[in-house]
């Protein structure tokens, strides 16, 4: 492995041009949905649409991720990262921007779509190259900051969609031609180990299985698919219906519980790094599970709007704690000839929690009530770290 030269210590690692090229990347990879979402509306008027035929607009852009993402994947650990990043953000920056001059719901979509298939790459190859350039508490440490640049993205997106919608309702999707410079900083300012390996096709597809099908990457992706179920199940899906049922909550005030969430996600994501050094990132991805059980039942029993606010708080507190350690752990199983794979594996993984959360949550609503949600989202929660807890060890 090839450590960059950023120092021994937090502030040397963010002077890192790495790291900041990484955080680039990070933002386009979640530029996609959350900046045109606030625009709807004025999409669905303008063009003539139902709130359901909207809704295609992600659901189509999601759809290569869940499907494209390992073959990209392997064709990173194949052919290099820069080969597959560079042309993805390209894609995506074309694609999604001609999204601003359609007027057509039809063309919309099949752009949409190419815009999707740009996307499938980006985030994972990311968090493939931060396992290539990092070891040790500096990878525990840069995981942390990459999720916490995440959360800024996502809170920030919408705010400049909604400023851009204003203008009207094609305006955020121009968003992405900003990935054409990030684009060429990948190319010219990433200074990564690319894999090589003399194994021929089969003989790496071989090895790539038997090294995803270990118990430890197994129970890795598990973990991921229980947190997705969770944060877009009970949490995103229906914790604004727990709010208007509960307190009569205005869409300000549920925003604002939201915005508490993504404010403790990206503060405990930046000093994750400091517990890394403390703590095992098995052990950190335990407490990461115990908060998503305490918090599942406290939200619904919470008996004011403000004292809500604190599990939604450490809601984002186990955010910042787990979803960055389950990566850094994946990362120290993947050899770096299969690091591509074993990521892309892991971003599909987090595809289906994203499309079965909100199916999970509400069949435990039609079960118990919107409290059974919660309860059983915590259920959930435990049954998982039972079944990490047997089969990761500390070590």
């Amino acid at each position: 492995m090839s450590e960059p030269a950023a120092g021994n210590n937090e502030a040397g690692l963010l002077r890192d041009p790495n790291l900041h090229v990484i955080f680039g990347v990070t933002l386009m990879a979640v530029l996609g949905v959350s900046s045109i979402t606030p625009a709807f509306p004025q999409i669905a008027e303008a063009l003539d649409l139902t709130p359901h035929q909207v809704g295609w607009l992600v659901a189509i852009f999601t759809l290569p991720g869940a499907t494209l993402t390992p073959i990209l994947g392997v064709l990173g650990d194949r052919y290099g990262r820069k080969r597959v990043l560079v042309p993805s953000l390209l894609l995506f920056a074309v694609a999604g921007t001609a999204c601003g001059f359609a007027r057509d719901f039809h063309l919309l979509l099949w752009l949409r779509l190419l815009q999707g298939v740009g996307a499938a790459a980006i985030g994972a190859l990311n968090i493939t190259i931060v396992g290539d350039l990092y070891s040790g508490w500096k990878r525990a440490t840069v995981m942390g900051y990459n999720a916490s640049v995440l959360s800024i993205g996502t809170a920030l997106y919408p705010v400049i969609g909604g400023l851009l919608a204003f203008l009207g309702w094609f305006y955020p999707f121009f968003l992405p031609i900003l990935a054409v410079p990030v684009a060429f900083l990948v190319l010219w300012r990433l200074r990564n180990p690319e894999p090589s390996s003399d194994q021929g096709l089969a003989e790496y597809l071989r090895n790539t299985l038997l090294a995803i099908k270990s118990p430890q990457a197994l129970v890795l992706f598990l973990a991921s698919l229980v947190t997705f179920v969770i944060i877009y199940g009970a949490y995103l899906t229906y914790l604004p219906f727990l709010l208007k049922h509960s307190f009569d909550a205005s869409a300000p005030l549920i925003g604002l519980v939201f915005s508490a969430t993504s404010v403790a996600t990206a503060a405990t994501s930046f000093r994750l790094g400091r517990l890394a050094r403390r703590y095992s990132p098995r052990r950190l991805i335990h407490v990461g599970f115990i908060l998503y059980a305490l918090t599942m039942v406290a939200l619904p029993l919470a008996p004011s709007i403000t004292l809500l606010l604190l599990p939604a708080a450490l809601f984002g507190v186990a955010n910042g704690i787990s979803i960055p350690s389950i990566l850094t752990v994946l990362t120290d199983l993947a050899p770096a000839e299969y690091r591509g794979a074993f990521m892309s594996v892991n971003a599909s993984v987090l595809r289906v929690g994203q499309t079965l959360g909100p199916l999970v949550a509400g069949a435990m609503l039609q079960i118990r009530g919107l409290s059974g949600a919660y309860f059983g989202s915590a259920v959930l929660a435990v049954a998982a770290l039972g079944v990490i807890s047997s089969v990761m060890k500390e070590g």
